[in-house]
């Protein structure tokens, strides 16, 4: 037997084997991760100077005698990465070539400083394992295990019993799922032990990695670590038994293992892993996966993120534009669900947590007791009223700010509106109208921009210099709150409120938003949530009507935010275009809309999406949150200037819509 574990790092990772005190001082076996976002800084040789010379102080520490590291460059060997992550967020072929060279082996020359640390001029480089007394270990680096073609197939017939991972993979909704049933299928087929490490935390980009550590044996998991966390660092310990590996092969892989023709190149290691006193050691047994619901994953992994965030910046809070409505309010209670996390964390006497926190309020003898009281001190929210604001919006923005602590400002913007319609009215001699009182469309547009905007610039004043009235150092981020769905139709004004610093939600749907605030309503005993869920979206920023609102987000935009969604995923998941989304939503949407109709929800949404597109190249940084997000900036590449009318497109779809066989078809 032998005992397992997984050390998981926010910007480092390990998967650590032993301990045994039959291993050589210096063991490292890996190839080094200096962080998995330095994007284009890969280019620069001082990435790499610097990489090498934190590996030299691993080889060093203390920490790291007597056991086998896997922290990315291996002085035992160096395996380098065989498959590249090359969709979606991931870029790897723009700064790296994956090594093709199928069981091929080769001197590697390691840098003088490495060498006068481990007394070696070269080491194995390429596809190779490591051969101890008792058992063999190969590596998969990150996305290998997500190809159809992982390298832990091959190895497991030719032989190795445990695999490591050390990951850096994003957290998605209910994508953990996938992650857990990559990692117990690789050890299910042909048996084996699977240690797998992923990066947690913000590295400095839209994503948030959220670990999953974990250990498989045989496709059971025996040991889990948490996706969520604000722990710099886990260790994930398990003892298992390799005879269990080599029980389960016999009968289910014999007949395969053993016919791969060229077999593993073997670095051989005069150690072990296990000792003649481990016989008596229990082994774990399988557990049981807990998996979050959507609803937990939005209060935890935007939070998370937040706070890494806010820490690494040296700005002293948070300030949200706060409408009462569904976005903005989602966006708050994220933040106080980061409160809690912070508060949780302390309790437990996290250290790091504490010094952070001190940090950010610039107090160091500050110790939170609860989450109100530390939004009171780090969240800021202003309810920005106009002419056309209701008191319903104002009263319910009201009511959720102080049920969560947060220091609540009342602003009315009417006076900034008029200053700036009267320069322009200075200038032209006209001054334009709300269509509710004769004007155009373009005037109505226009004087909707001019509050929007206008929110935008009083949101940064208020957030460079609020600290400074209350007497108090340092400036604050100021959030955004447009979700996924009205970024996919531009169902916002440019450089509005929806211009921010950060957003949390810029990667979640509408549906799950109202989803989330019930789950907050429930949890936490935010009863204000109540009636902003019942009352219907609005931007308000029409003239009321008997003082009421009559602008609705939804009948502005022609389409419901479910089909919203819908299409999103059809667009972006799916690669569909207008004549192929036609074709799958007359069949999806049969029972509700004739083919007419969807052909004109379909037309729609593309005139708006392709009209609307040019703003994504200024959208606020979003937490990625959904695989059908349209943020440009790395993931969702497409141009920003389009035909609106589609005319080829369109055309396909009206000809589909005449051909009498599309009726007896969905019939």
């Amino acid at each position: 037997m032998m005992s397992l574990v997984v050390w998981c790092e926010v910007l480092n990772l390990m998967i650590c084997v032993g301990p045994t005190s039959q291993l050589p001082s210096s063991s490292l076996w890996s190839s080094f991760d200096s962080g998995y976002g330095c994007a284009d800084h890969f280019y620069e040789s001082d990435t790499l100077l610097h990489s090498l010379q934190v590996l030299k102080a691993l080889l060093e520490a203390p920490a790291a005698q007597d056991i086998i590291c896997d922290v990315g460059i291996k002085i035992l060997l160096i395996r380098p990465k065989m498959l590249m992550a090359n969709s979606g967020i991931y870029r790897e072929m723009r700064w790296f070539t994956a090594w093709d060279r199928l069981r091929h082996v080769e001197e590697y020359f390691l840098p003088r400083m490495i060498q006068e640390v481990t007394g070696q001029d070269t080491v194995p480089f390429g596809d190779c394992v490591l051969s101890t007394k008792d058992t063999c270990i190969g590596t998969e680096i990150c996305a290998e295990l997500w190809s159809p073609n992982s390298p832990h197939i091959q190895m497991g017939l030719d032989g190795v019993e445990i695999f490591t991972n050390s990951s850096a993979s994003h957290h998605e909704l209910r994508k953990a799922d996938q992650r857990v049933t990559l990692v117990r299928s690789a050890t299910t087929k042909s048996g084996g032990i699977y240690l797998y490490a992923n990066q947690r935390g913000c590295d400095g980009d839209r994503v948030y990695y959220d670990g999953c550590a974990m250990v498989a044996i045989n496709g059971d998991v025996v040991a889990q670590g948490e996706q969520f966390s604000l722990n710099d660092v886990e260790v994930i310990p398990a003892t298992l038994d390799l005879e269990d590996v080599r029980t389960y092969r016999g009968e289910l892989c014999q007949p395969q293992m053993g016919r791969e023709l060229r077999p593993c190149f073997r670095v051989k290691v005069d150690f072990s892993l296990s000792g003649s006193a481990d016989l008596y050691l229990p082994t774990h047994q399988p557990v049981q996966w807990h998996f979050h619901t959507p609803e937990e994953e939005i209060s935890l992994g935007p939070a998370c993120w937040l706070w890494d965030y806010l820490r690494r910046s040296g700005q002293a809070g948070f300030l949200l534009p706060l409408s009462g409505g569904v976005d903005s309010s989602s966006t708050a209670c994220i933040i106080y669900c980061m409160c809690v996390l912070l508060c949780q964390a302390v309790r437990k006497g996290n250290s790091q947590v504490l010094e952070d926190v001190r940090r950010v309020v610039g107090d160091e003898s500050y110790t939170p007791q609860h989450p109100e009281e530390l939004c009171g001190r780090i969240f800021t929210t202003c309810y920005m009223a106009s002419e056309n604001s209701s008191e319903g919006t104002c009263s319910r923005a009201r009511e959720l700010a102080s049920q969560i602590g947060s220091t609540h400002l009342n602003i009315n913007i009417d006076l900034a509106v008029k200053g700036i319609l009267g320069i322009f009215s200075a200038v032209t001699g006209r001054w334009p109208q709300f269509t509710a009182k004769g004007g155009s469309i373009r005037e109505n547009l226009a004087l909707q921009n001019v509050q929007a905007r206008l929110r935008m610039v009083l949101a940064y004043l208020f957030a460079q210099l609020s600290l400074w009235t209350r007497g108090k150092p340092g400036g604050l981020l100021v959030l955004g709150s447009a979700n996924v769905d009205e970024s996919l139709t531009g169902y916002f004004t440019k450089y509005d409120c929806s211009s921010a610093d950060i957003n949390p939600i810029g990667g979640v749907s509408k549906t799950d938003l109202k989803s989330f605030l019930l789950y907050c309503a429930e949890k936490f005993q935010l009863t204000a949530l109540t009636g902003i869920l019942a009352a219907p979206p609005t931007a308000e920023l029409e003239p009321l009507t008997d003082g009421q609102v009559t602008q609705t987000d939804e009948a502005d935009m022609g389409i419901t935010y479910s089909e919203l969604s819908m299409i999103g995923r059809l667009r972006k998941i799916s690669k569909c275009g207008p004549f192929s989304m036609f074709c799958k939503l007359i069949h999806m949407w049969k029972d509700i809309l004739s083919p007419t109709e969807v052909a004109q929800k379909v037309k729609l949404f593309f005139r708006r999406y392709s009209a609307n597109r040019h703003k994504m190249t200024t959208i606020t940084p979003s937490y990625h949150a959904e695989s059908y997000s349209p943020d440009d900036n790395r993931f969702d590449l497409r141009p920003f200037l389009y035909n609106t009318r589609w005319p080829w497109q369109f055309r396909c779809i009206d000809n589909q819509v005449r051909n009498d066989g599309i009726t007896s078809l969905l019939r």
